[in-house]
């Protein structure tokens, strides 16, 4: 993603104000904050006081953003949005359009995918799953 493509999302964004990551060269805002064993892949984002770190993945057009961690061997891609004080983390992974929000926990070998929501204290987790179905 160009500097232009993430002013097309956020306005007042500039080489000040955000920074590529070491590895995998996705955008992460100065206020968030991505350790350099993690990886935030070309066209993903990392904002607002969102937190990544451990051996974590963040990749595709995924977004990771307000005060939301991503950690441990986590996995969060495609279209997928981790935000607000939600956590991702073990082995979880977060793909497709879902999203994690609210207060939401996905962790040890949870997955959540397609269009699923995990909202407010919801937690998944152990060997399960969660997609929404038609």
């Amino acid at each position: 993603m160009t500097l232009q493509k993430l002013q097309n999302e956020f306005l007042d964004a500039t080489e000040a104000t955000w920074h590529r990551h070491s590895n995998g060269g996705g955008w992460v805002e100065n206020t968030a904050c991505v350790d350099a064993s993690a990886y935030v892949g070309p066209d993903a984002l990392v904002y607002g006081h969102a937190r990544v770190y451990g051996n974590s993945r963040v990749y595709g057009n995924a977004r990771v953003s307000g005060h939301a961690r991503v950690y441990g061997n986590s996995r969060v891609y495609g279209n997928a949005w981790v935000y607000g004080n939600s956590r991702v983390y073990g082995n979880a992974w977060v793909f497709g359009d879902a999203q994690v929000y609210g207060y939401a926990l996905v962790y040890g070998t949870g997955i959540v995918f397609e269009n699923a929501r995990v909202c407010g204290t919801a937690c998944v987790y152990g060997y399960a799953l969660r997609v929404n179905r038609k």
